[in-house]
């Protein structure tokens, strides 16, 4: 990888998680704090247009850049893990549950979509 696309990876991984922390926060502020919906959404989200990319065959930087750095700062499998954890220690052991498989479950449904919607682009 050159310097350039280096130089992107740190700029679009930046702004990625920029994203992430406004969009997280923003869902958080409509529906409180009880149920991890804001990283649910950013994990979806991300999900599809890693989806997407995939479907339109992006390759080489362009992936890297779009792909890793972009969308992957902008995902948290580690928050959605720990929001899992927190939901189970504070005896919320259904909606731990809940979290894990609904996440899974519209994440790959997201993704698959993506995929399909990247495909007839």
């Amino acid at each position: 990888m050159s310097a350039v696309a280096w130089i992107g990876v740190a700029l679009l991984g930046g702004a990625g998680a920029i994203a992430r922390f406004l969009l997280d926060g923003a869902v958080s502020a409509r529906t409180g704090r009880d149920l991890p919906l804001g990283t649910l959404a950013v994990n979806v989200g991300g999900a599809f247009l890693l989806g997407l990319l995939a479907g339109v065959s992006l390759r080489g930087n362009a992936l890297v850049l779009a792909g890793g750095a972009t969308l992957g700062s902008f995902t948290t499998f580690s928050t959605w893990m720990f929001e899992t954890q927190r939901l189970s220690e504070e005896g919320e052991t259904r909606g731990a549950l809940a979290n894990a498989a609904f996440s899974l479950a519209v994440g790959l449904g997201a993704v698959a979509l993506g995929r399909l919607i990247g495909d007839q682009l």
